[in-house]
């Protein structure tokens, strides 16, 4: 074989070994950006499951306020519903919104603040939508390398023979929810 021919299978198979790499870092972000969106539906689902238990207490308390557990049971069935990470973001900050009324609600019933209950509850959601916030973060990470690994140059290319799509991220739906909540102590 010729110093050219070999120059050529060389060169052959440090193509190779980049588009094997490429492949194999795009497979991994696809992988690892699956597991946090699994992490992420697993403290939603902790919060679906916590909900009718929130919903069940205020009842008792403020049982002629029918609308606002109306509106928090119909929010909880279409988050559990939802099955992309998109519909899922959109279901989840529609709850987010209604259990945030639920909450408001309470503040006008001072004897539902004191029960046990409803403070567990309460303290058991704070620690969920922490590790809710985590997750997201985590999972916008990731999607974040896998969607500049799918659109940037040379993987752009490896992404589009391979059918590699760009993510989604899990983001406020609402513009009113990125504004900082007014706080007015007293008259």
């Amino acid at each position: 074989m010729t110093a050219g021919g070999v120059v050529f299978l060389l060169v052959v198979a440090g193509l190779v070994a980049l588009i094997i790499a490429g492949y194999n870092r795009l497979v991994g972000l696809r992988v690892r950006s699956d597991e946090a969106w699994s992490d992420i539906d697993v403290q939603l689902k902790r919060r679906t499951d916590l909900v009718p238990n929130l919903v069940e207490t205020v009842k008792g308390y403020a049982a002629h306020e029918r609308a606002t557990l109306e509106t928090v049971t119909r929010a909880r069935g279409a988050a559990v519903a939802a099955q992309t990470p998109e519909t899922r973001a959109q279901a989840e900050n529609a709850l987010t919104g209604a259990l945030r009324q639920l909450f408001a609600l309470a503040e006008a019933y001072p004897d539902l603040k004191a029960n046990a209950n409803f403070v567990q509850l309460q303290g058991s959601l704070g620690e969920i939508e922490d590790a809710i916030q985590n997750s997201r973060r985590y999972y916008n990470a990731v999607v974040r390398d896998l969607n500049t690994a799918v659109q940037a140059f040379p993987s752009n290319f490896i992404a589009s023979f391979f059918r590699f799509h760009p993510r989604g991220y899990f983001e406020l739906d609402s513009p009113r929810e990125r504004q900082a909540p007014r706080v007015a102590f007293g008259s």
